[in-house]
This record gives C-alpha cells, sequence and structure tokens, in this order.
C-alpha cells in the first residue's frame, strides 16, 4: 500500500537555498542583516587583535623585520582562509541556508545513501527543500562517487568520524573562547593597575566567564542582537586606533604587502618561523561562525558585512600594531593595550571586555546550535533543547552542555592562567575545524556541485596544503596545551560513536523482528484480545512495519484501542520540513482494522509542536488521508471501470463513515502508548562492547537522555497511558 503525505497548511514563507534568507530578499534586507551579523557573529574574529601578536612571539621579537613578515602572514592569512575560502566559496554550500559542520554532512547525505539507519523512504525527496536533481550524462563522476560512498562501510565510517570530529572541536572551541577572549581583554587593567597579579586578573576573568554561562539560558536574540551597536563600535575603535598608531609611529610597516617579506622571514628564522605559525593562524579565530551562523542571516549579509567592515578594521588594527612594534618591540606581550592612546584606553578596555563576552556568546550559541543539529540526527543523546528565540528557530540553549562547558573554560582559565597557553589549545580547535570543513567541501564539490576536477583540485591543495602547515605548526605545542582539545574532544567523540552505534544497532534489531501480517492478523484475532474505545498512539522509531514491541504490550494488556496508531517521529537530512509535508500516512492491515502508520517527519532546525497542535494536526491528517485515499480509491476505479458509479459513491460513503468513526473515537480519548527497550550486549560480545553497550550507553540514556520527554509532554490532556518493557541484545 502507498504512502500519503497530508497535513494543513500554516503558510509558513520559504526559505531560499541560494541565500538562507525568506525569498524574496532585498538589498535593504541584506543591508540590515548585514549590521545584525556584526553583533552575532564576528565578536571572536574582532577580538583576535587581544592576542594575536603576543602568541606569535612568545619569546620576543628577534628582528626588526620580523614584524613585517608576521604582518603579512597575517594579511594573507585573513585573505585567503576567511575572505576566499569561506565568504566566496564554503559559504554557498548552505544546505537550504544553514551551514556547519552537519549541514555538509546532512547535504551529503541527501545525495548518497551514507547514514547508518535504514530509515530513508521514497516519498523524502518529494519534500520540497530535498531538491536533489537527476544526474545528467555530464556527470559520471558523481555517480562514481555517490556508488563508491555508498557500497563502501569504511568510507560511510569516515565520513561520520570526520563529521562529529568536527562537532566536537566546534564544541572544545565554545570553551576556549570564552576562556581566551575574557583573559586577554581583562589583562589590560594591569596597564593602570600594575600593582595586580596574574592570579588576581584571572579570578576577575573566572567571575566574568561565570556571568557570561549564567546567562546563557536568554540566548542569543537578547544578549547578542542587543549588542550589536557595540561590536560596531569596536570595530571602529580598533580600526581608527590601527590608524592612529600608522600615522604616529611607522607607516613603513604597509611594504609587507608584499608577500616576499613572508619569504624572507622563514628564510631568516628556519624552525622558529614554522613554529609561529601557530601564533599567527589565532588572527583567523571564529571564522567557522560564519558558516555556521549563516541559517540566522543570509550569504549577501556576511559577505557585505565582513568585506566592507570587519576586514578592513581588522586588517587596519593589525597594520597599526605593527607600525607600534617596530618601534616598540618590547611591549610585544601586550601590544593592543600598550598601543592605545593613553586617552582612548578606559572606553577601549570597557568595550574590549563587552566585545569579549559577546564573542564568547555568539561562539557558545554557534556550538548549541550544531550540537542540536547532531541530536537531531542520532548522533547525540536526547538531551534538553531550549529555544532561546521565537524568531529565529537555529537559537538554543543546552543546559547539560552549557555547564559542562563553562565548567571546562573555567577550569581551562584557572590552570592555563596566561593566553599563550591557552592560544596553543585554541589554534588546535580552529585550524581542526578548517581542515574538516575543507575535506567535507570536496566531497561536496564532487557529489553535489560537480564541479570542473581542474578547480576542485585546486581547492583541495590550496586550502588543504595551507592548513596543514598551519596543523603541523600548532601541534608542535602539544605538550604546551594543545593536548588540551585532543583529549576534550575524544571524550565527546567517544560518546557520540557510542550512543550512535547501539543507536544503530537498536533500529537494525526492531527492523529485522517487524511483526509480519499473518502475526498481526492473529493476534488481534484472539479470544482474549479486545478492541476498547480511544484513539491508541503507540511510538516507535521504526518507520516501517510493526515494531516487535506491539505483542508484548498486547501480552501485558490485552486490548487494541478501537482506531490505533503506530507513530514515528523522523529527522530529515535538511534545515526544515514545511507544516504541508510533515506528516504522511499508511493503513495497516485491512481497512476494518482501523490501524495506521504515520510517520511525522522534521528538519535537523525545526522543533516538535505544542502538545495539543500537534495531536490535532495528526488526527486531522489522518482523517484528510482517508478522504483523500478513498477519492483515490474512487479515481482508479473510474480508470478501470468507467460508469461505475453506485461502487464510487459506496466508498465515499464508507471513508465519511470512517471519518465519524474516528471523530467519535477520538471524543472518548487519546492514549499515548511508549516501549521501554533495555538494550544489553549479546553473550559471548568483547569486554570493550560489553562496557560501551551495558555501561557507557546505558549510563547514557539513564542520565543524559530525554528521547520521548517532549512526546511525553502531549500526553497532558490524554485519559492515560501505559508502558511496555523489552529487551534488545546485540
Amino acid at each position: 500500500r502507498r504512502w500519503r503525505a497530508t497535513t494543513r497548511s500554516t503558510g509558513t514563507p520559504r526559505r531560499s537555498p541560494a541565500t538562507g534568507a525568506t525569498a524574496p530578499g532585498s538589498a535593504t534586507k541584506s543591508v540590515l542583516l548585514a549590521f545584525q551579523s556584526i553583533g552575532v557573529v564576528y565578536g571572536d574574529l574582532g577580538t583576535s587583535p587581544l592576542y594575536t601578536y603576543s602568541g606569535t612571539f612568545p619569546g620576543g621579537i628577534r628582528h626588526p623585520d620580523d614584524i613585517l613578515g608576521v604582518l603579512s602572514l597575517i594579511l594573507y592569512t585573513l585573505i585567503l582562509l576567511p575572505l576566499l575560502k569561506y565568504v566566496f566559496i564554503v559559504l554557498y554550500a548552505n544546505d537550504n541556508g544553514d551551514g556547519g559542520t552537519f549541514a555538509l554532512y546532512s547535504l551529503i547525505s541527501r545525495y548518497a545513501k551514507i547514514r547508518m539507519i535504514p530509515n530513508q523512504q521514497a516519498e523524502d525527496a518529494s519534500v520540497s527543500n530535498y531538491s536533489i536533481p537527476e544526474p545528467s550524462s555530464q556527470t559520471r563522476r558523481a555517480q562514481w562517487v555517490k556508488q563508491r560512498l555508498e557500497s563502501s562501510k569504511a568510507a560511510r565510517i569516515a565520513l561520520f568520524t570526520v563529521t562529529i570530529l568536527g562537532t566536537s572541536m566546534v564544541m572544545g572551541d565554545g570553551s576556549l573562547t570564552p576562556a581566551i577572549s575574557v583573559l586577554s581583554a581583562v589583562s589590560g587593567i594591569r596597564e593602570k593597575a600594575p600593582n595586580l597579579t596574574q592570579l588576581q586578573v584571572v579570578w576577575i576573568s573566572v567571575a566574568i566567564l561565570f556571568l557570561l554561562f549564567s546567562v546563557q539560558r536568554f540566548g542569543t536574540d537578547k544578549v547578542g542582537y542587543s549588542f550589536a551597536p557595540i561590536i560596531l563600535v569596536w570595530f571602529v575603535l580598533i580600526a581608527g586606533i590601527g590608524a592612529y598608531n600608522l600615522a604616529a609611529h611607522d607607516a613603513t610597516v604597509l611594504r609587507a604587502l608584499n608577500p616576499m617579506y613572508i619569504v624572507d622571514y622563514f628564510r631568516r628564522n628556519g624552525k622558529q618561523a614554522w613554529l609561529s605559525l601557530g601564533g599567527v593562524v589565532l588572527c583567523t579565530t571564529g571564522t567557522e561562525a560564519m558558516f555556521a551562523d549563516l541559517g540566522h542571516f543570509n550569504i549577501k549579509a556576511i559577505q557585505l558585512s565582513f568585506s566592507f567592515i570587519i576586514f578592513p578594521s581588522v586588517a587596519l588594527c593589525y597594520m597599526g600594531q605593527a607600525s607600534y612594534l617596530h618601534k616598540f618591540p618590547q611591549d610585544v606581550a601586550d601590544t593592543f593595550y600598550k598601543s592605545i592612546p593613553a586617552a582612548m584606553f578606559w572606553p577601549t578596555f570597557i568595550v574590549a571586555i563587552l566585545a569579549a563576552i559577546i564573542a564568547s556568546q555568539a561562539m557558545l550559541s554557534g556550538a548549541f546550535a550544531i550540537l542540536s543539529k547532531a541530536l537531531s540526527l542520532g548522533c547525540f543523546p536526547r538531551v534538553q533543547v531550549v529555544h532561546t528565540s521565537k524568531k529565529y528557530a537555529g537559537q538554543v540553549y543546552i543546559p547539560e552542555i552549557n555547564f559542562l562547558v563553562g565548567a571546562a573554560s573555567i577550569v581551562v582559565t584557572l590552570a592555563f592562567q596566561t593566553t599563550t597557553n591557552i592560544g596553543n589549545a585554541y589554534g588546535i580547535c580552529v585550524v581542526m575545524v578548517f581542515s574538516i570543513t575543507t575535506h567535507l567541501m570536496t566531497v561536496v564539490m564532487l557529489l553535489v556541485w560537480k564541479k570542473n576536477i581542474a578547480f576542485i583540485a585546486a581547492f583541495y591543495v590550496v586550502f588543504g596544503a595551507t592548513e596543514m602547515l598551519y596543523l603541523t605548526s600548532i601541534l608542535s605545542k602539544f605538550a604546551e596545551g594543545g593536548y588540551l582539545p585532543f583529549c576534550f574532544s575524544l571524550v565527546l567523540m567517544a560518546l557520540m560513536a557510542t550512543w550512535h552505534y547501539v543507536h544503530v544497532c537498536r533500529y537494525w534489531y526492531e527492523l529485522d523482528r517487524i511483526v509480519p501480517a499473518a502475526k498481526l492478523a492473529a493476534l488481534l484475532g484472539r479470544p482474549d484480545v479486545r478492541r476498547v474505545p480511544g484513539v491508541g498512539l503507540l511510538y516507535s522509531e521504526l518507520v516501517q512495519g510493526v515494531p516487535p514491541v506491539f505483542p508484548r504490550l498486547v501480552d501485558k494488556m490485552p486490548s487494541v484501542h478501537a482506531v490505533f496508531v503506530f507513530m514515528s517521529i523522523k529527522n530529515l537530512p535538511i534545515p526544515r520540513v514545511a507544516a504541508a509535508e510533515r506528516f504522511i500516512f499508511r493503513r495497516v492491515g485491512p481497512a476494518e482494522h482501523r490501524m495506521f502508520r504515520c510517520v511525522a517527519r522534521y528538519g535537523y532546525t525545526d522543533q516538535i509542536e505544542a502538545a495539543k497542535d500537534f495531536s490535532d494536526s495528526l488526527l486531522d491528517g489522518l482523517k484528510l488521508f482517508v478522504h483523500e485515499e478513498a477519492a483515490f480509491s474512487c479515481s482508479q476505479h473510474t480508470d478501470d471501470n468507467d460508469g461505475d458509479g453506485a461502487l464510487r459513491a459506496a466508498q465515499a460513503a464508507a471513508a465519511e463513515e470512517e471519518k465519524r468513526f474516528i471523530d467519535a473515537e477520538l471524543e472518548r480519548g487519546v492514549v499515548y502508548l511508549t516501549g521501554e527497550a533495555d538494550v544489553v550486549a549479546a553473550p559471548g560480545s568483547s569486554l570493550i562492547k560489553r562496557i560501551v553497550v551495558n555501561y557507557v550507553y546505558t549510563f547514557l540514556r539513564k542520565n543524559l537522555s530525554e528521547s520521548h520527554k517532549n512526546l511525553l509532554m502531549m500526553t497532558t490532556y490524554f485519559s492515560r497511558s501505559a508502558n511496555t518493557d523489552a529487551e534488545i541484545r546485540h
């Protein structure tokens, strides 16, 4: 029997895949969004001048021309990675307007079946946002890549591993950004209060961090957007200070626009120049936020704000600092605050503190959004996700993660105490995310964009080689703090991999044991099984077949409701599913059983509706399905037996009768049923498998999982609920 998609339309405007904004866009709106993006996206990138030079020259400046070499490296790094790679290439790889590591993974998974859970349905491709064009005769390479990805389990595992590694690194970034931004901003107070010790500065930073993580629940919409003018003032200040330093000290540093100074720098310093790249790359911190936060804005807004405000301001600031250091090289440990004119110190210090807080807030918000996508794709335990903005669905807050990341940020600040040591760890997160994005982008170009192979090779070689050079440099400082993000990422990756592995095994276990039609008929025909009044909704993760928990339910409670719906909630690898395409229905067994299968489809940025709205939509969709099924049957019969009006009338009358029956049973009450499964490793499993399944997964499920909490909220007005226990062995 066929599936049919039915529900009510809400008239929600569609988002344009090309721009990520509600279509049609306008120049005025893009300018407004560009202004708003300054306060949300660029705080981290804008505060990087606080610590880049000190991280590049931890041992001081050896030669006056080293300043020119490093300035040239900074300028061309900003041009190559944030400007060329992200602003003009990566942003276009958005997934219907959303960006980030998981957006790239979901985009790839629509064009090739790389997901481990076999819940794809043909009807999914008909969703308006899915948009998969048929390969043409000129895209044999893309077909070859698709076949390779789908046939190779190792390739699918590798893609998934790279994706969760990127997510783990972004989470590490979320814990290090507040630490380095706030600590570097607060350190400036020692210019006016030299009696303060570094430990006292650290404790002031910890107090600000505690406050920062305490207000996360209010969300970016209230914390970030309200302070967009402050970030704009910050960029004006750093640009103005940079211009002042150029005029007041040494404007000849503009010679660094000549890339030959980079060559001379490496010739003069050799290995030390290579090691200093770990500090140079800090000038790009926060670049990934342009892509991760794309769903809140559009491509044009990001391009305008970065090209005309962010890049000129930051570049001018670095030039000004280089001009100052050319004259006062001994001040490299605190270049930013030393180079501020005396009259501007306190205003700049206050704005720097606010900018650091906003930068941290924006990075955390992006990390929460990326993790919520991982959660919706079955890659993380079902922790509580709080949507903090009614206007922007992608702005979320995760209490458990906020606590863990906040604790990690405070511990890092107390343990490392200086921005140089934190920078060693920070740089690894930044460059690893760059490299992962480059590899995923290469797959997108091969499979989705179907670009010329020369363009793809140039992209991979230029950006991949550049990022590898930076990565090898920063990894040399592994023992000086670089180990921290690896430890953090390994723990998070282990949790994500464990959850996803058992989740997939559980799905396959239940899929292999779906109830056959004959067994279902025999079950309902048992003399002790009664059909009781009301509507029953049984939740199952399976999107096809009768779940094996159903016979256990009937054994425990030998009754089945007069109208029974097997309900599943499935996340598609797209950001949003229109309300008009939310539900698909199918009849289970003969019509007299009045049993149905319903799959509610959501994108990874969608949120489940309020309890009553969801249930009303589902049951209205069920009645609409019955009506459309009868209409379809009538049309089929008309084609085969033109003129048999009596039979068509009888079918229409039967459909109306069934709709009245559903309404009557709905009045008698709705019962929500869930099956609770205990997952244990099969006898004879290896020690590692027993630890992973029996202990790690069980701990996560009992302490973090809220897999049915949203659904259980829907039972607030239902007549009763029931649980049935099951055991699953792997």
